[in-house]
């Protein structure tokens, strides 16, 4: 039996070589039963099992970590996966403890260990593999996954409008408000803006044409973004497919958009909650936008409506330069209508 269940489907490349003179070649690394299954990359033919109990680190503590399976064998592995090395020493570990000893407290601390073991792999492992996923991903591969998030979205909110002169305004409207990125407006979407990864802010047509000033779909659109920086879209994203996922995009640098089937319709049902009233107060006096239109505009109301309206940077008739021109903000709210 796998010395530990959660690690079977685990796996990550490498670079192995039989021999000290012998040319190292790509390989997949993956768990059998406390074995380590060397196989090529290409063929998945098997090349090696290495014996985990007596697997030998090279260099402790250095990146990337050598294997060989023995104190005198001439074969030898690199990785550089920060998951597969942990899991490997968890899985060793394991093993170890589980080899008889003689003695009840003996027999009770190699328990404990296991136990301990099997912790790190269900609960630390599958979070540190997702964080670094989103960690490494560059900035296009975000923006690729903003979009088919986006695609999967407009399923059930309507393909984004792109009415004439709108495209214009709308990247006015994101460089005064994000320094950039791009804000899509989704026809039948609820009253709010969700965060995408890849700087996509999807706005719902609603907080355009129900109102007659960009206010309160500028208040929707800064706190969708600003709740990024509390959760990133991306690890929101790979925590609801899963580790599988997290981990393809490690190994491959892919996503399939069937990975993602369902993730519209789990953010329509569940948004991000939106910051506290402070970071909002103070982000909307930077972008020059009035707390109190936005704060007023939410079915059930905030928690935190009452602190916004008092905190409002902009109450009575402060002065304050205009998100958009009257005419361009009836170009968006005929957006919709082709």
């Amino acid at each position: 039996m796998t010395a530990l269940q959660q690690y079977q489907r685990l796996e990550s490349p490498g670079l192995w070589r039989s021999a000290p003179e012998a040319q190292r070649r790509e390989v997949i690394v993956a768990f059998g039963d406390a074995t380590l299954v060397i196989s090529d990359h290409r063929s998945a033919r098997a090349l090696a099992h290495w014996s985990l109990p007596a697997l030998i680190r090279l260099n402790p503590g250095a990146t990337p970590a050598l294997f060989t399976p023995g104190a005198e064998a001439a074969e030898e592995l690199e990785l550089d996966d920060a998951a597969m090395i942990a899991a490997i020493d968890t899985v060793q570990a394991a093993l170890v403890r589980r080899r008889p000893r003689p003695g009840r407290l003996r027999g009770r601390i190699g328990l404990a260990l296991a136990v301990l073991a099997a912790g790190l792999g269900v609960f630390w492992l599958p979070g540190a593999l997702i964080s670094r996923a989103a960690a490494v991903a560059p900035p296009a591969k975000r923006a690729e996954i903003g979009r088919a998030v986006l695609d999967d979205l407009a399923k059930l909110t309507g393909a984004p409008c792109t009415g004439p002169g709108s495209a214009a305004v709308l990247q006015k409207l994101a460089a005064g408000l994000l320094g950039g990125g791009e804000i899509v407006l989704a026809p039948h979407a609820p009253a709010g803006a969700l965060r995408l990864p890849g700087r996509i802010v999807v706005l719902g047509m609603p907080l355009v044409q129900g109102y007659d000033t960009p206010e309160v779909a500028a208040g929707h659109i800064l706190a969708a973004h600003l709740g990024a920086d509390l959760q990133d879209p991306l690890r929101a994203l790979l925590g609801w497919a899963g580790i599988g996922a997290a981990f393809r995009l490690v190994t491959t640098g892919a996503l399939p958009a069937e990975t993602l089937a369902g993730y519209g319709e789990q953010l329509l049902r569940s948004p991000p909650p939106p910051p506290g009233a402070a970071v909002l107060l103070a982000s909307f006096a930077r972008a020059g936008i009035a707390a109190a239109p936005y704060a007023g505009s939410h079915d059930p109301p905030l928690a935190d409506a009452a602190a916004l309206i008092e905190g409002d940077p902009f109450r009575g008739d402060a002065p304050r330069t205009p998100l958009l021109t009257d005419g361009e903000w009836v170009t968006l709210q005929g957006a919709c209508q082709q």
